[in-house]
């Protein structure tokens, strides 16, 4: 491209990419074809997975929404995408000796966002990823003839017992060469037994091995010119490669969509806390300007004797730069669900947030449980299939993992990116933006909803007229509804009054007196029992008193 350096960077590189299947793995694909048209060769790791050979992924790869445009305008680039068959867990990438080859030889670039992002994972499976995944990738650079630069995708949320996380490798709570062989000799559920032991205060798996990866890098990286990008909450596409684009339903999405459906009402959400969310092209295009930046220095500091090299460490996060609150984002996301509304909402939609586990059960149990039940109730009666109540318990396990998350909040210090934009042109900035302080919220949550509509919940734009229909009907009942319940409420309140004042006229006529009426007549009685006058002077002063 005409002005960037960046491109040019890239013309006649060839790059390997590990999590290309990944959302964020896609996003790095089509921008480095669309953006860097002279890239060589793009090396994908791709594992054989549900009686699907490599071959077949690839082509259903390819075939993805994501790549529209360049199917469109310039399809001949989608030719440079290569499969290699490989799985992060095994030695070697469980690469053949031709494919070690084939990448040892030509490529010069590699990007690592190859992990498991399940917050529920077992500990084991999250080491072999997210920790022995980083160190056998390592073993294969050093191999590497052209390499110029390493790109690892971290996560800003790892050693979250500090309040402020700064853009450096914060030491380990344990050595994770000692943990990687001591999890290899233990079997499944002993290492499940001892999980919450070894992760101590982190929150889940993923963080802890995030973490421990970070250090191992650190520790074995060598001479290897390496720099690591750690993205907050990554969400839908503000601009690229399609304006809201979005495949999972993980984080805030999983929120938008269900809450866009009428299917969730309730969070367990501190509303006034940042919500650390970036879109996903801004981190993409940080990796792409990083690898080509650390690929400068490191011939730089090559030509410069006695100068260490240094791992740089880039959190992409909005906290710092440009806050966003939850209570924010569900004021704008509901506007705009107004205005996108989806096709079949099972309700018009709304949700509460709060910071009380108790509130929020009962809220559970009132907004979702009720309603669920009743369903699966005439499900069963018309003989049709009962499952309203398990895609609660499915929906709610799932929203469970990220409670802590949305009731705590931290300072990620992003300085780092702020000062490569100091290295960028002005060609480079406008086409590999990650500016965070430019993002309009307002202007992109309207987008996030949209793309939520068309590429999650799978509505055309042109059923949206019908869509608005629906929804006035259901506001319309959401209010009749409201007046029932409001009636059945004031005839419970009068039936109750009727019965009060029912019970005080039936009862002896000293309880519905006035009170010195009541003590005359308890004086009347205690004189008719008792001869002991010498207690009439008190009840006579008490009494007027």
């Amino acid at each position: 491209m005409e002005g960037s350096s960046i491109a040019e960077f890239y013309k006649g590189r060839t790059v390997f990419i590990t999590g290309a299947t990944g959302f964020m793995g896609k996003v790095l694909v089509e921008k480095l074809l669309r953006s860097c048209p002279g890239v060589e060769q793009l090396y994908l790791l791709m594992r054989p997975s549900k009686g699907k050979d490599v071959s077949t992924r690839l082509r259903e790869f390819i075939d993805n929404q994501v790549f529209e445009n360049l199917r469109n305008e310039h399809p001949e680039q989608l030719k440079k995408i290569a499969a290699v068959a490989g799985d992060v867990t095994f030695p070697g990438f469980g690469l053949s000796p031709e494919d070690m080859q084939l990448i040892t030889d030509n490529v010069s670039i590699v990007f690592n966002s190859a992990a498991t992002v399940k917050f529920d994972e077992e500990l084991k499976t999250a080491v072999q990823l997210n920790v022995k995944g980083p160190r056998e990738l390592l073993a294969i650079c050093r191999k590497m003839e052209k390499l110029q630069a390493v790109v690892h995708v971290s996560t800003a949320f790892n050693n979250l017992d500090r309040e402020e996380l700064d853009e450096v490798i914060y030491p380990a709570t344990i050595d994770p060469i000692k943990l990687i062989e001591l999890i290899d000799c233990l079997d499944d559920g002993l290492v499940r037994a001892i999980t919450k032991e070894l992760v101590g205060q982190c929150p889940n798996t993923y963080t802890y091995t995030k973490a421990l990866a970070e250090q191992l890098l650190e520790r074995e990286c060598g001479d290897i010119p390496l720099a690591i990008v750690r993205p907050s909450i990554v969400t839908a596409a503000e601009q690229e490669p399609l304006p809201g684009w979005v495949d999972n339903l993980n984080g805030p999405t999983g929120f938008v969509s269900g809450v866009g459906k009428g299917f969730i009402r309730t969070f367990k959400i501190n509303s006034q806390l940042v919500g650390d969310i970036v879109p996903v092209d801004y981190p993409i295009n940080l990796m792409i300007a990083v690898g080509w930046h650390t690929a400068i220095q490191n011939k730089r500091l090559n030509n410069t004797s006695g100068i260490p090299k240094k791992i740089e460490v880039y959190n992409c996060s909005t906290g710092q730069k440009n806050p966003l609150t939850w209570a924010k984002f569900r004021e704008i996301g509901f506007k705009y669900w107004l205005k996108y509304p989806t096709v079949e909402m099972m309700w018009y939609p709304n949700c509460s947030f709060t910071k009380s586990r108790t509130v929020h059960k009962i809220d559970q149990a009132i907004s979702h449980y009720l309603p669920a039940y009743a369903l699966d109730l005439v499900a069963r009666l018309t003989g049709k299939r009962v499952k309203w109540v398990r895609l609660y318990d499915r929906a709610h396990h799932a929203i469970s993992c990220l409670d802590f998350f949305m009731t705590h909040q931290w300072r990620f210090v992003s300085e780092n990116p702020i000062r490569l934009l100091d290295f960028l042109s002005e060609a480079d900035r406008r086409t590999f933006y990650f500016d965070v302080r430019q993002i309009d919220w307002n202007t992109y949550i309207g987008t996030y909803v949209a793309g939520a509509r068309r590429y999650i919940l799978k509505d055309d734009p042109s059923t949206l007229p019908a869509a608005r229909r629906n929804l006035k009907k259901l506001y319309a009942a959401k209010m009749l509804l409201r007046l029932i319940l409001l009636a059945v409420f004031l005839l419970v309140l009068s039936y109750l009054w009727q019965q009060v004042s029912s019970w005080r006229s039936n009862t002896p006529g000293g309880y519905m007196a006035s009170d010195n009426i009541t003590f005359l007549h308890l004086q009347s009685e205690v004189e008719k029992e008792t001869s002991n006058q010498g207690i009439n002077p008190y009840l006579t002063s008490g009494i007027k008193s």
